[in-house]
């Protein structure tokens, strides 16, 4: 048999079998047959949604490449022509296979566990995929025992809708934020709404997926949703420009250059995160100020790469301070910190918002300082998948709503029970929306 009539036999197998695998978990078997397409969705129907719109491009991709063979510049041409540009194109095609491969694996290894088999079957799907891939869709006890049940759900009941603003603070009403798949939209974030006063340290809780990133994103306008969000009655969305000032965020992963000093690093924050009306005299004032307040005057002429990892930290929590932002956003400030580091960078934190700031902190450790905050917002997916918010309020009042000592207690009671959890989004979804219009119903 030839190779052209082997991999053709191949593809074949793979496709009925992949058309068999559909059947098996309740969708249509034609989808099997659309390149890049099945990828997409068999990695939404095994909860890897993300890998499944990676593999989607790149299986297109590799369809034109294909094409590319009956061009009239062939590699061996191209070889023969330019040697650095076909060891380029080939080190481009390497990358492209392997990423093809390991997104594939992801997809599969969550195909196992919808199927309840042991991942060594990815050897077999990552040496003899299309085999394989026949083997699961024909053997009849090969069946789905743990189908994301929230894949095609219609979701928790909704609240009664906007909440007022007080005037001061912080002010959310996020109606949906969506994003458009393949012509589709599917929903990321709804039905989330409260009011957070300034001075407030709020704690952002929630598992993967429940859309903590989504729902940050929506709040500082840099990602906009069908939303309106209000700092002390100004509008973020409309006044982005003006406002963008006025909020912080400082991501986990710090973006600094180590051959920089930090006094150097603190300038160039300052540059682009006050405003152009700010003068020299001023600016520098303020970066002072700023270096004094996080502990950093003593290491201004150090190297970034020198300094420790409390230090790093305080120096990129203080890139973003710089300009006195009203509302402070931080993703995981204690990632990779001991306890006693990550605990002065939480006091810290506390100080900030008790000048009258609102500070809003992601941390997946978070019993070790709940008493340094205010409120918790718990979001969790509903069974469509979807981010809501299961709680608002103080850190004891959420114990006491989800009847749990600790808010990783909380968590597990949100998560889904394939991740460890309790599988109780839903319940509390609702129990917070019927909470809330009771208590607007008793305010009317």
């Amino acid at each position: 048999m030839s190779a052209v009539k082997s991999i053709l036999v191949f593809h074949i197998l793979f496709l009925w079998g992949l058309w068999r695998i559909f059947k098996k978990m309740g969708i249509s078997g034609w989808k099997a047959l659309i390149p890049g397409y099945r990828f997409y969705v068999l990695g939404r129907a095994v909860d890897c949604e993300q890998e499944g719109r990676v593999l989607f491009l790149l299986e297109i991709l590799s369809e034109l490449v294909r094409l590319t063979d009956y061009l009239p510049m062939t590699y061996e041409n191209m070889l023969k022509e330019n040697v650095k540009l076909a060891l380029a194109v080939f080190l481009c095609y390497l990358l492209f296979v392997i990423m093809e491969i390991i997104y594939q694996l992801r997809v599969y290894s969550g195909l196992c566990h919808v199927f309840g088999r042991k991942k060594w079957w990815l050897f077999g799907f990552a040496l003899f995929e299309g085999v394989t891939v026949f083997i699961w869709g024909m053997k009849k006890d090969i069946v789905p025992v743990n189908l994301i049940s929230w894949a095609d759900g219609k979701g928790a009941a909704k609240s009664h809708g906007d909440v007022v603003s007080t005037g001061s603070g912080l002010n959310i009403n996020i109606k949906e934020r969506t994003v458009k798949i393949l012509g589709k939209n599917r929903a990321l974030l709804e039905d989330i709404h409260m009011n957070i006063p300034r001075g407030h340290m709020v704690l952002l809780l929630g598992g993967s997926g429940a859309g903590k990133t989504t729902f940050v994103n929506a709040v500082t306008g840099y990602e906009q949703a069908d939303a309106r969000i209000l700092l002390d009655d100004r509008d973020i969305y409309t006044e982005y420009e003006k406002m963008k000032y006025s909020v912080g965020f400082v991501p986990q992963q710090d973006l600094m250059r180590g051959h920089d000093t930090v006094g150097l690093t603190l300038s160039d924050a300052a540059s682009v995160r006050l405003p152009a009306s700010v003068g020299w005299f001023k600016r520098r004032k303020r970066i002072k100020t700023v270096l004094e307040e996080f502990g950093l005057a003593s290491v201004r002429d150090s190297l970034v790469e020198k300094l420790s990892g409390g230090q790093r930290k305080r120096l990129s929590i203080a890139m973003e301070y710089i300009s006195d932002p009203s509302l402070f956003i931080l993703d995981e400030p204690d990632s990779g910190l001991d306890g006693i580091v990550a605990r002065g960078i939480f006091e810290k934190l506390r100080t900030i918002a008790d000048e009258n700031k609102i500070v809003i902190v992601i941390t997946h450790t978070p019993d070790r300082v709940a008493d340094l905050f205010d409120d918790v917002i718990v979001l969790a997916k509903d069974d469509s998948g979807t981010g809501r918010l299961a709680f608002f309020g103080s850190v004891e009042d959420a114990r006491t709503f989800f009847d749990k000592n600790s808010m990783e207690g909380i968590l597990r009671s949100i998560n889904r029970t394939d991740e460890g959890g309790e599988g109780r989004a839903n319940e509390f979804v609702e129990k917070y929306a019927a909470v809330t219009l009771n208590e607007t119903r008793e305010i009317a």
